[in-house]
């Protein structure tokens, strides 16, 4: 999956469209993320000890990963994810690695 938790992605398509976010959690077997303060949906809740009061409640629903796009970090821009091969100096092991297509910056 092209995103990862703690990202912060741009909305590309759909009812939040334009809104940026950190990514809370992935579901990768669904294709599916939760983006902190978009997509907020309203849950009814029974009253239980936790919340003796019950009611609304607000929270953040999950949006489909191909609706998103990773902002980079260092050029700040949304943009498509690539992946280079990387060797490890000091263990010799090779990595994957992400990479802007647009700067070219590993992350």
């Amino acid at each position: 999956m092209h995103v990862h938790k703690n990202d912060t992605v741009l909305v590309i398509s759909g009812n939040s469209l334009g809104k940026q976010g950190k990514v809370l959690k992935v579901f990768p077997e669904k294709a599916r993320v939760i983006i902190e303060s978009v997509n907020i949906v309203k849950r009814h809740s029974r009253p239980t000890q936790k919340n003796p009061q019950g009611g609304i409640v607000q929270k953040e629903g999950p949006i489909s990963a191909a609706n998103v796009m990773v902002v980079c970090p260092k050029c700040n821009e949304a943009t498509r994810i690539g992946h280079a091969h990387v060797t490890d100096p000091t263990s010799g092991k090779r990595k994957t690695m992400r990479l802007c297509r647009k700067c070219k910056e590993m992350f």
